[in-house]
């Protein structure tokens, strides 16, 4: 049994542009003492498709989300739909073997087939579009991209890459910054997150889902029928998961002290003359550049900049940051330096510490999916689905998540932010050069 103690409850999302431009349905507070088939703790990406994904399989789930559906990451990231779970799962051979690895190139590629087929089959509003670049400040950088395109070509990806030169970039992103890059024009792309989270938490209600927001849990059973209590009801059911993810701290340490949250922030411009904003991306793609504290950038459907990056590993917001993102933004895109800003907002992710997305088990039937390390939006979904094969009784999948190790970040509860911070200081050094 164990307890949690929560911050103030608020009932409204953060100021971002998602948050302005989303007509979200909302959902009652938890009140009595319900059963069902499955219980969810964490309304994000993890958690809505876990419900969604057990719907559809005819089970009986009760989602509780501590604020409101996408309140977390899943409703502040960048929207940048990206392939590939976790990084180089060759490492982990040993323990998975030669079939595991390979299970985890095809599920990078399966993650975000869910969200193309997900947003077709429910009809969800979402700016769903395809496209995506990853860019090099440096020649290192570039012979990395050629060395993943060979790769990726080798294992049969079934979507065409494009490594593009310093002018032939120019064609996608209207800036002097980036030696090249290497495209991706169906595989991956970017979309309305908090639009398309909400979206996937309609579907999963109309198939029958019990979701419950300003729902926090104070307090949870393990056991062969888990329970979980708010303060005004609990939840009874064969089977629990967890998809708290950097929020999960007081509620459940065992999995907590795997990951560390982290910060990062966003800035948005005002909608941009057409002209304006063809000079900066003019194929309207998705943008990632290959530092350890990257820059991550996209254009809205009404024609605005976002633009996100200044990672940073204590779980501080630094101070003045919508300043400091303006700064980096320009760096990039001299040309909007006439352009207002009209939205910023940080949000916190959770970093494992080998990068690879945790599945585990902390107790007969209590599960969790967590730790995207700031690369969810697709990622999450695959994830979803693999925790309902197992609760539905195919641990095939699930079972090689579990078996890749994860360790404690040292220092504990209270120094691990620190730790990590340093560490990561050399990671970002490494930047320089």
């Amino acid at each position: 049994m164990l307890g949690l103690r929560f911050p103030a409850l608020d009932d409204k999302h953060t100021d971002s542009y998602y948050a302005a431009t989303t007509d979200a349905e909302t959902y009652p507070a938890l009140a009595g003492d319900i059963d069902a088939d499955v219980v969810v703790v964490g309304g994000g990406f993890s958690g809505v498709n876990t419900a969604l994904e057990l719907a559809e399989r005819g089970m009986d789930v009760v989602l509780l989300e501590a604020r409101r559906i996408a309140w977390g990451a899943s409703g502040r990231n960048g929207g940048q739909v990206i392939g590939g779970v976790g990084h180089d799962p060759e490492r982990f051979r040993h323990s998975i073997g030669d079939d595991g690895v390979e299970m985890i190139h095809r599920i990078g590629v399966e993650c975000v087939d869910i969200i193309r087929e997900r947003v077709a089959q429910y009809a969800i509003d979402c700016d769903l579009r395809w496209g995506f670049c990853e860019v090099a400040l440096k020649p290192r950088h570039l012979r990395s991209l050629e060395a993943s395109e060979r790769e990726e070509r080798a294992r049969g990806y079934p979507h065409e890459l494009q490594l593009l030169d310093r002018e032939e970039l120019r064609c996608f992103v209207g800036s002097d910054l980036y030696l090249g890059g290497l495209y991706d024009p169906t595989g991956a792309g970017h979309v309305h997150p908090m639009k398309l989270c909400q979206g996937e938490a309609a579907a999963a209600a109309a198939l029958g889902t019990k979701l419950f927001e300003l729902s926090p849990v104070v307090r949870m059973e393990h056991g062969e029928r888990p329970r979980v209590f708010t303060a005004e009801g609990s939840v009874q059911a064969r089977a629990l998961v967890l998809c708290g993810n950097g929020y999960m701290d007081y509620l459940e340490p065992r999995a907590a002290k795997l990951l560390v949250p982290a910060s990062s922030c966003i800035i948005c411009t005002a909608a941009l003359p057409e002209e304006l904003a063809a000079s900066v991306l003019p194929r309207d793609i998705a943008v990632c550049d290959m530092r350890t504290a990257l820059d991550y950038f996209r254009m809205t459907a009404d024609r605005r900049l976002l633009f996100g990056g200044l990672a940073n590993y204590t779980g501080l917001v630094p101070a003045g940051y919508r300043d400091v993102m303006w700064k980096k933004m320009l760096k990039v895109f001299p040309q909007l330096a006439s352009a207002s800003i009209e939205y910023a907002w940080d949000g916190q992710l959770a970093i494992g510490m080998n990068r690879m997305p945790q599945a585990g088990m902390l107790g007969p039937n209590s599960y969790y999916i967590q730790a995207y390390s700031g690369h969810g939006v697709a990622p999450s979904h695959v994830m979803a689905r693999m925790a309902a094969e197992a609760i539905c009784g195919d641990t095939t999948r699930f079972d090689v998540m579990r078996a890749i190790r994860h360790w404690p970040f040292p220092g504990g509860r209270y120094l691990r932010r620190p730790v990590m911070a340093l560490g990561m200081l050399y990671f970002k050094a490494l930047d320089f050069f």
